[in-house]
């Protein structure tokens, strides 16, 4: 919410939101339409684990430490849609009473709406502006928020942490596993990419799509697991492995993005 209100809500925002949003789901229909893919990513915490990266403690920090502040926007868009995607699709798609309804449960997609992390912060900017508070408002926000990110690594240290005492070997994986870490540390980063040069977005903007689109799994894929209790150990080992492989990957990603500059 501080960082919407202290850069606006503009196109810029909405785009890259809706290009993150329709694109998950996309991938998602697709993987379980072909055989090909359902084969290699045969459960919805693979595909979720896959295609929903970390873009809140870790995209938006690394964009504003290596991306013009031009970008911001398209940083948080993309957040925003993956954000969105995640807890009102999320806990249809883990739950198995859910999977066997023939219709949606209006009320319940509802509820996840609203109880979104990304819905509840631009509610909060739209009542800001509604009540004419948002210059002010975001002027107060803007240094908790810039605490919050700085520190937000933390968070996600933390929680490897929690993670590697539990039992199991988190570098025993099997063949489901690896397909999932390849889909979110090379295969998205590259839709992404195509995506961008197709709707001719320019370099920085790009990048700043790469780059959320290069994060690891997101910690909100093990929440999911553990409130529905489907496949924890295996959304953690991803989240852990994908973490430790961008410290490699996201360089490189940087790297790739301006040798194309």
């Amino acid at each position: 919410m501080g960082l919407l209100l202290k850069e606006g809500i503009d196109i810029n925002l909405i785009k890259s939101a809706f290009l993150a949003f329709s694109l998950i789901g996309l991938l998602i229909a697709l993987i379980n339409i072909f055989p090909m893919f359902k084969h290699r990513l045969p459960n919805y915490t693979l595909q979720l684990a896959g295609l929903i990266g970390n873009t809140s403690f870790l995209g938006i920090p690394i964009a504003i430490a290596v991306l013009p502040s031009t970008t911001i926007n398209f940083t948080i868009g993309f957040d925003l849609g993956t954000t969105l995607f995640a807890w009102i699709f999320g806990p249809f798609l883990l739950q198995e009473k859910y999977q066997i309804e023939d219709i949606p449960n209006i009320k319940r997609l509802l509820n996840a709406l609203i109880n979104s992390p990304a819905s509840r912060g631009i509610i909060g900017v739209l009542l800001a502006y509604l009540f004419k508070i948002d210059e002010t408002l975001g002027n107060y926000l803007w240094i908790p928020a810039r605490i919050v990110i700085a520190l937000a690594i933390i968070v996600v240290g933390t929680r490897l942490g929690l993670i590697t005492n539990q039992k199991g070997g988190f570098f025993d994986f099997n063949k489901e596993i690896k397909f999932s870490i390849l889909l979110k540390l090379f295969f998205l980063p590259l839709i992404i990419f195509i995506v961008s040069k197709f709707l001719n977005f320019d370099f920085y903007q790009s990048s700043a799509l790469i780059l959320q689109a290069g994060t690891p799994t997101a910690i909100s894929t093990i929440l999911m697991a553990e409130a529905y209790s489907v496949k924890q150990q295996l959304a953690s080992k991803i989240l852990f492995t994908t973490t430790l492989i961008s410290i490699i990957t996201i360089p490189l990603l940087t790297i790739f993005m301006k040798a194309l500059k």
